[in-house]
């Protein structure tokens, strides 16, 4: 793909900025939202390369776009994402999500860093370099998330510190082990250190007091966990930044919409963290926050300068987030700012759409035949213990935090049963990265499930084989289809398969185009559905049960871990 220089001679920057000659392009008819006084601006809007040079005046254009009656935003920043659970490969999360304004995208690759380590991170910062969206790069700094889990790769300070300088890269992703930070583990400090001077991203659920205090102090300045408004008050008055989620699983817009208004918005910006094919065409990408934010009743300048300015200066892009000169010409332009349809995307000056991504230069995946887990049987399901009192994860709808229930459940013939009645099905986790092959069981309420088995080899972070089920032998029949379509999801019911996604790249995003990934997405949901499955996204909500540094209570490929002991429970 050729892009327009980004970096044009001072001379014709200068010069197409006071009109001298033409610009090399005009948008010419519209009006500039102006995120830092909220005023309507009149006038054109010249470009030369990628760069902005002109508002607020009339210009010559060697091309001219007409946009006469649209409003012109600047481009949308997700400023914390996992682009592996789009479920997709970075190409075709581009071309999937640029047209609905998202310009630039900070990912941390940790899913597939947990597969297959430094591989997977170089596989994106390669990718981010031939994609028409700007995807910068954190480098992951917790894989594993803890001591509780079998990855495939294990990344210590010295790993990825070599990669700090790399022009995609902005600094350390979400630091999960909040626990280490807190208690100082040598291999948190070390990444801690090496990180000092750069942008240190956060994660810290529930934290507060003299704890979040240190945690902060330790140069962690921004954070995607805040599920209430009043923990991301504390978290704004200690000097974080709020990154406003909400995405397949989480979704924490509702309840931090109260906290977001034109005093707040310089220290808020949007997230998205998990959002899928299906909910992206169902609903949009950051667009959908946006509307939704003004629905809520957040003022439309503190949405927009949220998803634009603030974003970019929380992360130090200090070369986009306004339409104003020597500014990236990353723009969207829209109808209406209540309604924010995108209708023209312009990204460092280019046009999104089929030209655009047809140019891209595409290169191999990476992390292929990555599932190695062992094969196995209805018996390996079974849960012993004498005890009936037994610990169940308790699933809250729209949101990766968990209860710690307690339920008496007495075996019979020395196994723990699924007790349908009380909505008690068993969950389990098989490690698959050929490690040790490990297998843990447990219970969990919510799911709804009556029958079946639903499997995944999304499970966050480690992406062992996450399985629920209703029926051990479905349950072994979706976990070993998984092994043999190189890792996805699958749905069975009854000794068949009802639907399935094959995810053969690290086990975690597919080789189709994301119309094909949304289209097998509607199908499972439909057999869940069947199965009596009540959550609306059942394959990203099992993903997150298995996650040790989200509380209250998860479950690894180790056992039951009780993350408020950050312990792995007997």
């Amino acid at each position: 793909m050729t892009r327009p220089d980004p970096q044009p001679p001072l001379a014709d920057l200068i010069a197409q900025g006071r009109g001298l000659v033409p610009a090399d392009l005009v948008l010419r008819g519209g009006r500039v939202l102006d995120v830092v006084t909220g005023d309507l601006l009149e006038g054109d809007v010249a470009i030369c390369g990628g760069v902005i040079v002109g508002i607020c005046a009339s210009y010559d254009g060697r091309e001219v776009v007409d946009v006469t009656g649209k409003i012109l935003v600047p481009g949308f920043i997700d400023t914390h994402l996992h682009i592996e659970s789009s479920l997709v490969t970075p190409y075709e999360f581009d071309r999937c999500v640029a047209p609905y304004g998202v310009t630039t995208a900070i990912c941390d690759p940790h899913e597939i860093a947990n597969v297959c380590g430094l591989e997977g991170i170089g596989y994106f910062l390669e990718a981010s370099k031939h994609t028409v969206m700007d995807i910068r790069v954190q480098l992951s700094s917790c894989v594993p998330s803890t001591h509780m889990e079998t990855t495939g790769a294990r990344l210590e300070a010295a790993d990825i510190a070599p990669l700090m300088d790399h022009p995609r890269v902005i600094g350390l992703a979400e630091f999960m082990n909040y626990p280490g930070v807190l208690h100082q583990d040598p291999g948190c400090m070390a990444k801690l250190d090496a990180f000092r001077t750069r942008h240190i991203d956060g994660h810290a659920p529930l934290l507060s007091g003299r704890d979040l205090n240190g945690y902060i102090a330790a140069g962690i300045r921004t954070e995607h966990e805040a599920t209430t408004a009043a923990e991301a008050r504390e978290k704004l008055r200690k000097g974080m930044r709020i990154l406003i989620r909400e995405g397949s699983v989480s979704k924490d817009l509702h309840a931090l919409a109260e906290v977001l208004s034109e005093r707040t918005s310089a220290y808020c910006c949007f997230c998205t963290d998990d959002r899928n094919p299906l909910d992206i065409s169902e609903q949009g990408h950051l667009d959908y926050l946006i509307r939704t934010a003004i629905r809520l009743g957040c003022p439309p300048l503190a949405v927009y300068r949220a998803a634009s300015l603030s974003a970019a200066e929380a992360f130090g892009l200090k070369d986009r987030g306004q339409i104003a000169p020597g500014k990236r010409a990353d723009i969207v332009v829209i109808d209406d700012l209540a309604t924010c349809r995108p209708e023209m995307v312009f990204i460092g000056g280019t046009r999104v759409g089929d030209a655009a991504f047809a140019a891209r230069e595409i290169i191999a995946p990476v992390a292929r035949h990555s599932v190695k887990a062992p094969k196995v049987a209805a018996e390996d399901f079974r849960t012993g213990g004498n005890r009936t009192e037994t610990p169940v994860i308790g699933i809250l709808p729209g949101k990766i935090i968990t209860q710690h229930l307690t339920y008496d459940i007495a075996p019979e013939n020395g196994d723990k049963r699924p007790d349908l009645a009380r909505d008690l099905v068993k969950i389990a986790v098989i490690e698959r990265h050929g490690k040790n092959g490990n297998r843990a069981t447990g219970f969990v309420q919510g799911f709804g499930l009556k029958r079946g088995a639903i499997a995944s080899t999304v499970c966050h972070d480690h992406h062992n084989i996450a399985v629920v089920g209703a029926d051990y032998a479905d349950m072994a029949l979706a976990a070993n289809r998984l092994s043999e379509i190189e890792g996805g999801f699958v749905v069975v019911e009854g000794g068949k398969v009802l639907a399935e996604l094959a995810l053969p790249v690290a086990g975690l995003m597919s080789l189709q185009p994301f119309e094909v990934v949304r289209d097998d997405l509607i199908k499972l949901r439909a057999a869940a559905k069947s199965l009596d499955v009540v959550l609306e996204e059942p394959f990203l909500q099992l993903a997150f049960l298995a996650l040790p540094v989200i509380p209250h209570l998860k479950i690894t490929d180790h056992g039951m871990v009780d993350v408020d002991r950050f312990e792995v429970m007997p």
